[in-house]
């Protein structure tokens, strides 16, 4: 954690010591005056002095409360900063991991390091600039005061501080690894929700409504009972520290009357004696609450810790090359991949080429290898031998940013962003102009059904492009990436939603122009890559098949299965 806590603004952290050094030093010397009052002023009547000494402590008063305010302030400003600062370094690191480092932690528990575990370093942060200093020092202070009023009365310390030692540790040993175990039932509980209303139509399609329910319940319920049962266990503190203060003051009481009536002291410095006796009492319970928290904040750093030292694996090279405006080609030289984990390579041996204005298409059976190797272009994973070449030279030694500000890309599912249709047309390019984005509908077979929307370019797109069919959502993401100014389009299995009419519409249309890219494209029906210029077959990520149409149909026997399985024998023909 105190990784994390060197974050903050030494001003700051300054201020807030400060302002409560000044705040303990009020608190400590109250007591004092209020003994003077009773020993000088109440006892001898003299009101002169009650009203003096009483307007000291007034002023004291109003310090402690000033420097109250402003340490408050600094702890609460510094702690939320932190916060901020946090989260902005976890959503970027999440935003440049690449996909392997993403899928080792998982959607839900990153959303529950990002909100949960960064307010519990939040919070941790505040009351350390307030109560993990005021503790110790009003600790120390009130021993030192108390010493001065009679040090025979201290020695009842050496029996009660052992015995509220004892109580706190017994509370913190059952406590603290239940505070630390809420942390994972909170990410089960986020992860089975989020998957709740993520799938929520898969859900009420299958009837599984009161299964889900059930299994959030049962997740929800675990969390509950854990925190009741902490709860419960740090409830005690508060009962057993009221009990050894009541019963410290009643010693005190007792021992201090019998002082009282021998004249060895007087009544205002054992009350103010008191009072110091509750300072240190209440700050050993301060201290209590902080061995609390403070291990299940550890906890929510080690897993902050987690991501923000995640080491990149997709570096930019040092003396990256400059990607020139030359004519497009794409080229895959006996490429291998393997995902992180994996015994088996995913794809093995990919070998072609591909010049501007041709169309490559790749088609296989499910878990071949067609995304993998898509994915490979914009380099979101690394190959592990082979290279992938644009315009000739290795990708790795361009800059990502470069790379991909080339590649126009359409995901297997279609993602669209809570705005309006505007809005996610300028995710391709933020100086687009609404000619060119209507230019870009019209190719996407989109334009029809955006132009007949009331507002247009300016209708609301809901989270995730939930008020569109799923053909509207690709032809939007496929228009979104054609108002990009690509060398290479990549579309992954991004015209499954069509109809054969409005899959034929954009490929003609794509083919009439895009004539100066190369069109990478995903594909699962024989009609929709039956014109490419250069077909690849995957069969368990290898390549068993490479040519146009005509030429596989006569060669290569999984192409062959997948016409037959397709097509009637006279469309095969």
């Amino acid at each position: 954690m105190g990784k994390l806590l060197k974050k903050m603004s030494f001003f700051s952290v300054l201020m807030a010591i400060v302002f409560m050094f000044v705040q303990v030093l009020s608190d400590l010397y109250l007591p004092t005056l209020t003994s003077d009052i009773i020993n000088n002023g109440v006892s001898k009547g003299d009101v002169k002095y009650i009203w003096s000494v009483g307007l000291v402590m007034l002023g004291y008063s109003v310090i402690s409360i000033l420097a109250s305010i402003g340490n408050t302030f600094f702890a609460t400003k510094e702690s939320q900063k932190l916060g901020k600062r946090l989260r902005s370094e976890i959503y970027q690191k999440v935003e440049y991991a690449s996909l392997d480092q993403f899928d080792q932690f998982g959607t839900a528990t990153l959303i529950t390091r990002t909100t949960n575990d960064v307010n519990q370093i939040q919070m941790v942060t505040q009351m350390g600039l307030r109560i993990m200093m005021m503790a110790p020092i009003t600790l120390i202070g009130a021993s030192i005061m108390a010493y001065r009023l009679d040090h025979q009365l201290t020695k009842i310390f050496l029996y009660v501080i052992p015995i509220l030692m004892v109580f706190l540790g017994v509370v913190m040993y059952f406590a603290v690894p239940l505070f630390k175990s809420m942390q994972t039932k909170t990410d089960k509980l986020n992860l089975i929700f989020r998957e709740g209303l993520t799938g929520v139509r898969v859900i009420r399609a299958f009837n599984r409504d009161d299964y889900e329910a059930k299994r959030f319940d049962t997740a929800n319920q675990d969390f509950v009972n854990t925190a009741i049962k902490v709860n419960t266990i740090v409830a005690f503190l508060i009962p057993i520290v009221t009990l050894i203060m009541s019963g410290t003051n009643i010693l005190i009481v007792w021992q201090g009357g019998h002082y009282i009536a021998n004249m060895e002291m007087d009544v205002g410095n054992l009350i103010a004696f008191m009072t110091y006796a509750t300072q240190i009492l209440m700050s050993f319970m301060m201290l209590s609450m902080i061995f609390v928290f403070v291990p299940r904040a550890q906890a929510s750093a080690e897993r902050i810790n987690e991501v923000l030292d995640m080491k990149d694996d997709i570096l930019d090279p040092e003396k990256p090359v400059e990607l020139t405006e030359a004519s497009p080609e794409l080229s895959f030289q006996q490429v291998d991949f393997r995902y992180a984990g994996a015994e088996k390579c995913s794809l093995q041996q990919i070998d072609f080429t591909a010049k501007k204005g041709e169309t490559v298409a790749i088609i296989g059976g499910t878990g071949s290898g067609k995304t993998t190797l898509v994915n490979l272009i914009p380099r979101f994973f690394e190959v592990e031998n082979g290279s992938i070449q644009m315009n000739g030279t290795d990708i790795r030694s361009y800059r990502q940013q470069d790379l991909r500000s080339r590649i126009g890309f359409v995901p297997q599912k279609a993602r669209l962003f809570k705005g309006t249709i505007r809005d996610n047309m300028l995710y391709g390019d933020q100086q687009a102009t609404d000619e060119q984005i209507w230019k870009a509908l019209e190719i996407a077979q989109a334009k029809d059904f955006v132009s007949q929307l009331p507002e247009g370019l300016d209708s609301r797109v809901e989270q995730g492009g939930g008020n569109f069919s799923g053909g509207q959502r690709q032809r939007l993401c496929i228009a979104r990436a054609l108002v990009k100014q690509a060398d290479v389009y990549v579309f992954d299995d991004s015209f499954s939603a069509l109809d054969f009419k409005t899959d034929g519409q954009l490929r003609q249309a794509l083919k009439e122009n895009v004539t100066d890219s190369i069109v990478v494209l995903v594909a699962q029906r024989i009609s929709t890559v039956v014109d490419a210029d250069i077909i690849l077959v995957l069969d368990e990520g290898k390549l068993v098949g490479k040519g146009t149409h005509q030429e596989l149909k006569e060669n290569c026997t999984t192409y062959q299965e997948i016409i037959s399985s397709q097509l009637r024998e006279e469309e095969i023909a």
